[in-house]
């Protein structure tokens, strides 16, 4: 049953907070922030592996396997992270972007175009529900994301490090 608040609600269906949450939480790419932590670090490995199939012949012209074993393994496990840092900039920047449109007071909306934009005022239930799933739900998956940027920029720099000892 709905409440008299949603009842009232001038914002379409599809630009709803609460809904535009629900999509994002339910389609194939960001979907994978909620994975048990071993599933979730199988999916970036598998875009890292799959970014060295650009990421690899990069590296073999640049730096001959053969003979520069140590550089070509890190020039191309780099390049292969660009992929990654790629992948997760997108999915932290869509859960920010609903992060914001659930924590804000109002909610901007199009009626029928961009020419058009109204602005609706949450009603404190509203405000408080979705403030709950901001709280709950997405600012665990923003932390993990956080988390993993910072793992990376940690690998980088140990790659660095190694690539100055060779």
């Amino acid at each position: 049953m709905m409440n008299s608040s949603l009842a009232n609600c001038p914002v379409p269906t599809e630009q709803q907070p609460l809904n535009e949450y629900e999509q994002l939480r339910t389609s194939w790419l960001f979907r994978d922030c909620v994975l048990n932590s071993q599933e979730y670090v199988k999916k970036l490995v598998w875009i890292w592996s799959l970014s060295w199939l650009v990421a690899g012949p990069v590296a073999a012209a640049s730096f001959s396997p053969t003979k520069q074993m140590a550089h070509f393994i890190l020039c191309g496990s780099a390049g292969a992270s660009v992929g990654v840092v790629l992948g997760l900039l997108r999915l932290y920047l869509g859960w920010l972007y609903v992060r914001d449109r659930l924590y804000s007071t109002t909610v901007f909306y199009e009626e029928s175009g961009w020419y058009d934009g109204q602005t609706w005022l949450k009603p404190q239930e509203v405000l408080n529900r979705d403030r709950l799933i901001v709280t709950y739900e997405i600012k665990p998956i923003l932390q993990r994301l956080q988390f993993t940027f910072a793992s990376l920029a940690g690998m980088f720099l140990t790659g660095t490090i190694v690539w100055h000892l060779f």
